[in-house]
């Protein structure tokens, strides 16, 4: 699909410099630039590509000055890093505008959708499955029983919900994911074994919740699982049985939150921090990547470490860490001058 710069520029609101009748079809960075193309500059590093990119249409900031002549076509804008973001919304849409039921898929009787529904071949949706208007299920989903999939959601190949799961409206749930899943509950027994506990809770996934391919978000043992409004998670992240996650907060690739924990709103964690069970982090905390969380946080702590401390005391501690060969040394050399004189 082509538009115009002047097309582009209507959408943005922005003004055009150049041909408006310049075309362009695919996106880029700027310094990847080529015929056909559209990209962006809104860091000043990247000022001396725009004389060299091959790219028919740069967006810029509306109070840039060239410095030299410029063969692109440009549209002025007031931010063009969201001017930016826009477009790609704006041509993301259009990619992933799906609608209608492919076939094969198995739609269970007292399953019911609302409208606009995109249903991918070889999916699955179980009994008294309910979901809202203008979702999009890509193929090889299973949905299980007593589903409730709320407007404007999109849920992408291979995705497994399993039953009773709650979950909201313009949520995005990606590749492999896998919500719903049992939590992991076993009591040891008389003959040195373990006996599964079942685990007969489920999942809250509330309101412009995206969840990373490749995550597992585990069932409540009793009660539910919650994730609040606004959370973002990204890939291969683990979620126990009963953990809460606060509204708005992010959490990076290969973290595991262990049972129970509860986890504040607008928390920002770093990617492969472990996080005990039955713990409070508070609200607005952030944990450095790698970080170890072994006991309760409170609100707008910053940590860092395994086990995690307070990150001013953690960067002063490391120095100490760096120098410890150093000191080692220095306390070798004075154990063996005080050797010297003992034995004189």
């Amino acid at each position: 699909m082509k538009f115009t710069a002047k097309q582009i520029s209507d959408i943005l609101h922005g003004e055009v410099y150049g041909n408006p009748n310049e075309e362009v079809s695919k996106l880029s960075k700027i310094e990847e630039g080529e015929k056909g193309s559209l990209t962006f500059l809104s860091n000043p590093k990247y000022n001396a590509w725009l004389y060299t990119t091959d790219a028919s249409v740069v967006i810029v900031d509306v109070k840039f000055i060239p410095e030299k002549e410029v063969s692109s076509t440009m549209i002025k804008v007031e931010d063009p890093y969201m001017a930016f973001t826009k477009l790609l919304e704006y041509y993301n849409d259009i990619q992933l505008h799906k609608s209608g039921i492919e076939q094969p898929v198995f739609i269970h009787d007292s399953a019911n959708y609302g409208n606009e529904l995109y249903l991918g071949a070889f999916s699955y949706l179980s009994e008294n499955v309910r979901i809202g208007h203008n979702v999009k299920i890509y193929p090889n989903v299973f949905i299980g029983s007593n589903v409730v999939i709320g407007d404007h959601t999109t849920i992408f190949s291979g995705a497994k919900i399993y039953s009773d799961i709650e979950i909201g409206s313009y949520c995005t749930i990606h590749s492999g994911c896998i919500i719903g899943s049992d939590g992991f509950g076993f009591a040891p027994d008389k003959n040195g074994g373990y006996s599964k506990i079942p685990q007969i809770g489920n999942v809250i996934i509330e309101d412009y919740v995206d969840i990373g391919s490749g995550t597992t978000i585990d069932r409540a043992t009793l009660g539910s699982t919650i994730i609040r409004s606004g959370v973002k998670l990204d890939n291969q992240i683990h979620v126990a049985h009963n953990v809460e996650i606060g509204e708005n907060t992010v959490i990076a690739a290969q973290t595991g939150i262990a049972g129970s924990t509860k986890i504040g709103k607008e928390c920002k964690i770093g990617g492969q921090v472990g996080i005990v069970g039955h713990i409070t982090i508070g609200n607005n905390v952030r944990i450095q990547a790698q970080s170890g969380i072994g006991k309760s946080i409170a609100d707008n702590e910053i940590v860092q470490g395994s086990p995690a401390m307070p990150y001013t005391e953690f960067n002063k501690s490391y120095v100490h860490f760096r120098n410890l060969p150093k000191l080692a040394s220095r306390i070798n050399d004075i154990e063996k001058q005080r050797d010297k004189k003992n034995f004189k």
